[in-house]
């Protein structure tokens, strides 16, 4: 009778502690897609910091395993940069095994960032003085991986020698003097560093380097600002043109060619949301067109096939987002719609408030309450097999309704006969350390960007509470697995 009980109170003790554990790391990665240390609409960045520093330090602490291979789960690169400098200051760990996943990870991690994120992340680490083996061995690997040291050595100058110097990389002699003594070098073999050397006496010469280089040199050579930017076009990468788009509009006799194919989905959106009213709906068959081929492309790159789907769209005031964040809910909820539409063998969106706007999703607005429990019934009388609600969770018209609706319906007509709900967030909501939830019915993933909705979908069942521990760590295996490999290929 006793062994009994004590078998039996162990085991619920094993499930509880299991159980405890996928909750934590459940919040934890769903966190790591939308959190960013930014203002939000209704969070200020220090709550944010103080948040999500936390987050990151619980799960290193206890759960470094799975914290290292959240790097493979799809992350922002926010959250990437912030495992990727815990993990070097800390350390490398003593199990042999999980050091060398550990620094593949790393390593992984590394090359698939921006390389102006990686170049702060080595400023920051310089300026915490961390410099154990492990964080020389990384930024070295990484400093000699770059195939353009020269272009490196001129676009992040000040951040290429601060690594340099606090490894004590060896660099090539010329590149080592343009670096740290400037004026000993009077001409450089290295077509790039002598074009940069002459752009510093000659205006003509700007127009070679690097479009973020020759913008501060354009100053210097008092070059007017139209026509800099007429003659800087052909430096400039898609995504410098795309952000230059509304600069140039302000300039006189500037017109900045821009190529709307080579946008991604959402930064497709969030430019569109960028122009007047006016502009919009003057180009809306070209803007439309360039929104169905964006998602075209971001579902080759992630596959997804679905059938009946309707989603519930949020457009309330406080999808206007910060000022760091301008139209950020409103861009994800418009381009999640977009690639939903493409992926879906039926599709019908409901938005809230009611969008009048039916024919292009991108001409509405933000206004109004944050009402879902309206379009939901709406979406569950059309009668898909999936709902999508985009929304940042604060529900207000009436609060915690929809949740109710979604439990309702579900007791009404039976589990098997009610459409999966899923509900995704691209706020990080501060006070509760997560993705803010609509309630304990409807799971809430945290949305970077509209691209990652496939690997979201399939995130989705984690935070429904009817999965295992098992279950999330085949998952995150299964996760780094195709990252290290992918990667070597």
């Amino acid at each position: 009778m006793t062994n009994g009980t004590y078998s039996t109170s162990s085991l619920e003790r094993t499930r509880l502690r299991d159980q405890c554990e996928r909750e934590d790391l459940v919040m934890f990665i769903n966190s790591c897609f939308a959190a960013t240390r930014q203002n939000e609409y209704y969070t200020d960045r220090y709550l944010a910091t103080v948040s999500i520093e936390f987050l990151h330090q619980y799960t290193l602490i206890n759960y470094r395993l799975l914290y290292a291979r959240t790097l493979a789960a799809g992350i922002n690169h926010f959250n990437q940069l912030q495992i990727l400098f815990n993990l070097l200051q800390s350390g490398a760990p003593a199990d042999l095994t999980q050091r060398s996943e550990e620094g593949a990870l790393i390593a992984a991690a590394l090359r698939g960032l921006p390389p102006n994120r990686v170049y702060g992340l080595f400023t920051r680490l310089q300026q915490a003085r961390i410099n154990n083996r492990r964080t020389r061995a990384v930024i070295k690997t990484y400093l000699n991986w770059r195939r353009e040291p020269d272009f490196d050595a001129i676009k992040y100058r000040n951040k290429f020698r601060s690594a340099a110097a606090h490894i004590h990389f060896q660099l090539d002699a010329e590149l080592g003097r343009f670096l740290f003594d400037p004026s000993s070098q009077k001409t450089y073999t290295r077509p790039l560093l002598h074009q940069y050397r002459q752009a510093q006496y000659s205006a003509a010469a700007i127009y070679e380097l690097p479009f973020t280089v020759a913008e501060s040199l354009a100053q210097k050579h008092q070059i007017p600002r139209e026509v800099f930017l007429q003659k800087i076009q052909p430096k400039m990468t898609a995504a410098e043109k795309m952000r230059y788009q509304s600069t140039a509009a302000r300039t006189k006799g500037v017109d900045i060619e821009f190529d709307l194919s080579r946008a991604g989905l959402t930064k497709l959106g969030l430019y569109i949301l960028s122009l007047k009213q006016s502009e919009r709906r003057d180009r809306a068959v070209e803007l439309q067109a360039a929104l169905d081929s964006a998602a075209t492309k971001a579902l080759r790159r992630a596959p997804l096939a679905l059938g009946r789907v309707a989603a519930v769209l949020d457009r309330s005031r406080s999808s206007l987002g910060s000022r760091e964040r301008r139209n950020r809910p409103l861009g994800v909820a418009l381009t999640a719609s977009c690639l939903l539409r493409n992926a879906a063998r039926e599709y019908r969106s409901f938005w809230t408030p009611e969008n009048d706007e039916t024919e292009y999703d991108f001409l509405t607005r933000s206004a109004g309450q944050t009402a879902l429990a309206e379009p939901l019934l709406a979406a569950l009388e059309w009668g898909p097999d999936l709902i999508v609600i985009v929304s940042d969770g604060y529900e207000n018209d009436p609060p915690q309704l929809v949740d109710q609706v979604a439990r309702v319906y579900r007791e009404t007509i039976g589990k098997r006969n009610t459409p999966e709900i899923v509900h995704m967030n691209p706020v990080f909501d501060a006070d509760h350390y997560s993705p803010r939830r609509l309630g304990p019915t409807i799971p809430t993933v945290g949305l970077r960007d509209a691209e990652d909705i496939p690997t979201m979908l399939g995130f989705a069942r984690f935070t429904a509470g009817t999965t295992k521990l098992e279950d999330l760590e085949a998952y995150l295996a299964h996760r780094v697995n195709r990252m290290l490999n992918s990667d070597e290929t």
